[in-house]
């Protein structure tokens, strides 16, 4: 092999990946049968069942095996559903996110926007207007025109009078 050769196989060779890359999460489940993924060990008195993970094909738990305390119904009803992360926009969360994507992808101010909502989709507005704690944006358009969004004490578009 030539002298190039074997400094462009050596350099191919250090893109290569090091290796398949499968990670070990713990399944870690205590006595009432509440169950939490960590890539540490679990604490003590709380049972272990190893998952593998495949980063390489997005993360995919494997499901826990038939018959654990977790699948009797008396479990089940004790259980109740703990919702950990919600978006609060501020204003009552009137939109949903999809409402709120079609508004932006129509060009529309439907009230429950926020003003970094409304910024993002017009940009700064042209003129600021406060009166009472309520405050309206001017936008200056084309021929004259303007458009103007009205937002209550909270910072919200204010719905239709």
């Amino acid at each position: 092999m030539p002298l190039n050769a074997k400094k462009l196989f050596i350099t191919l060779l250090l893109f290569l990946p090091v290796g398949a890359g499968a990670t070990t999460v713990n399944r870690c489940q205590d006595q009432s049968g509440s169950v939490t993924f960590t890539t540490l060990s679990c604490p003590s008195g709380h049972t272990t069942a190893p998952q593998g993970i495949n980063p390489a094909s997005g993360t995919t738990f494997t499901a826990p095996p038939r018959g654990t305390t977790a699948d009797t119904p008396r479990d089940r009803r004790s259980r109740e559903v703990v919702v950990v992360g919600q978006r609060d926009d501020g204003c009552g969360n009137i939109l949903s996110a999809e409402q709120r994507r079609k508004a932006i992808i129509n060009q529309q101010t439907p009230a429950g926007m926020t003003k970094r909502d409304v910024e993002n989709l017009l940009g700064r507005p042209d003129k600021v207007i406060s009166r009472n704690a309520e405050v309206r944006y001017v936008y200056e358009e084309k021929k004259g025109r303007s458009r103007q969004v009205s937002f209550d004490e909270h910072g919200c578009v204010k719905g239709k009078r």
